[in-house]
């Protein structure tokens, strides 16, 4: 059992939340049925009592969830759980990723003492033409099936030759997918979104987002199919021009949050000044954050069966198959080759992160929440009796999980 201190809203008595062995018996059943008489002066009165409870999410069908905290990645701890990649770039990157002994050895992985984590690609060490430059590729130990992905930095790689991405994978590519949350070449402005998947998951391009959908030659990507198109997936470019790139970092970065579940996945980002107030306290309602930037909908792509058992990733490799493609017509000078030899080039290519926070969904067994908004409606003795447990356990301070 693991005591956790958790706001009001976090507090929800379900049999799969709270177990009974965890729970004093507060002799609340026979309380409470004494006035059970009273049961009619609550029901047929909408509205007569109402609690706003923020955290509460809702499904389609209506049935009410949690996002709880599952995983913290922050500090000094940052990399403990992380494997460190070291063989060659499967995206034909011109980078040799270091492993975890050199990165901390040459500088390239560290924590400040504000708590601060930084990954780097070396901007120390010029080379003669073809040589690969150093970096790193982390890879968590932990996998996951869904989950509420909140990542808040300060700054992302970017800058010519300079390819970065934070992304989620499975193992068995690309049968299980992949998710791109945050992805650009050079000095691009705009977050690229994508997913790559086995034949028979598409982009439904009638959900309703903030970004626009990628086209080829006129023709939107939304054949998610890793093995056409040069697996460019089905992608969707962020309309900020805070969500990539140099005005990203001058904003003082932001919150980049991915939400995973059967319904769909979807992604945001939010600049420094424009984090949701949800976010910072710990309790995530993505309903309350506006239209996301990308949604990838069940409507049209299985989810669980494309999708499953994820492991984080952050790299920063150069040139390969987009940065290099691409940089003939990026505005950047001389050739990839040329921009690799310059370690000034690469004073950009930096990860500022603050944290990674994972969230597990909780579904709330039973509930009669009221669907469409976060307000919990007592129209019920039921409610009611939910309301009066959750008093009790908020002023006690803590909950068991």
């Amino acid at each position: 059992m693991i005591l956790y201190a958790l706001p009001l809203c976090l507090v929800v008595l379900t049999s799969s939340i709270l177990p009974s062995a965890g729970l004093p018996d507060l002799n609340l059943g026979s309380r409470f049925s004494a006035l059970g008489s009273r049961r009619r002066l609550w029901e047929n009165k909408p509205g007569a009592i109402e609690k706003r409870i923020t955290g509460i999410n809702y499904n389609p069908n209506g049935s009410a969830f949690l996002w709880l905290p599952q995983d913290e990645y922050s500090g000094k701890t940052f990399f403990d759980r992380w494997d460190f990649f070291n063989s060659s770039d499967p995206t034909n990157g011109q980078v040799n990723y270091v492993n975890k002994t050199t990165a901390i050895a040459n500088g390239l992985v560290f924590v400040q003492d504000d708590g601060e984590v930084v990954m780097k690609a070396d901007d120390t060490n010029s080379l003669a033409q073809g040589v690969f430059r150093d970096s790193v590729r982390i890879t968590s130990i932990a996998q996951y099936n869904t989950g509420l992905f909140i990542l808040d930095l300060n700054r992302a790689p970017w800058g010519c030759a300079i390819w970065p991405a934070f992304w989620t994978v499975g193992g068995n590519w690309p049968k299980q997918g992949e998710i791109d949350i945050l992805e650009g070449v050079h000095d691009n402005e705009h977050n690229q979104i994508a997913w790559h998947t086995a034949p028979g998951c598409v982009l439904d391009s009638n959900a309703t987002i903030s970004g626009t959908i990628s086209t080829d030659n006129g023709v939107n990507r939304t054949n998610c199919d890793a093995k056409i198109n040069s697996n460019s997936g089905c992608t969707v470019t962020e309309w900020s021009r805070a969500s990539y790139g140099p005005f990203f970092e001058s904003q003082g970065g932001g919150v980049l949050a991915m939400k995973w579940d059967e319904n769909g996945i979807s992604i945001w980002s939010f600049f420094r000044a424009a984090i949701p107030r949800d976010i910072t306290a710990g309790t995530p309602s993505p309903s309350e954050w506006g239209l996301p930037s990308a949604t990838l909908a069940s409507t049209a792509c299985d989810i669980s069966s494309f999708f499953a058992n994820h492991s984080v990733v952050f790299d920063i490799t150069f040139c390969g198959d987009w940065a290099g493609s691409s940089y003939a017509t990026s505005g950047c000078p001389g050739t990839c080759d040329q921009r690799l030899m310059d370690p000034t080039n690469f004073v950009n290519a930096t990860w500022s992160i603050n944290s990674l926070k994972i969230y597990r969904k909780q579904v709330i067994p039973g509930s009669d929440l009221s669907t469409g908004s976060a307000a919990l409606t007592l129209h019920s003795w039921t409610g009611l009796w939910k309301m009066g447990i959750i008093l009790l356990l908020a002023f006690s301070g803590a909950v068991l999980l």
